[in-house]
C-alpha cells in the first residue's frame, strides 16, 4: 500500500509538471498511472 501511495503522488507531481509545460500526451498518461494506483489503492482497502 505504502509503494502506491508513493507510486501515486509521484505520478501526480509529474502530471502537474506535464500540465505546466503544455505535454498533453504525457499529461495524459500520467493521469492514466494516477487511475490506475487509485483504483488498486480502492480494492486493497475494500478487502
Amino acid at each position: 500500500m505504502k509503494n502506491l501511495s508513493i507510486q501515486y503522488n509521484s505520478a501526480k507531481e509529474r502530471a502537474n509538471e506535464f500540465m505546466k509545460k503544455g505535454q498533453i500526451s504525457q499529461y495524459f498518461e500520467a493521469l492514466l498511472e494516477m487511475n490506475k494506483c487509485k483504483k488498486i489503492m480502492t480494492a486493497i482497502i475494500a478487502n
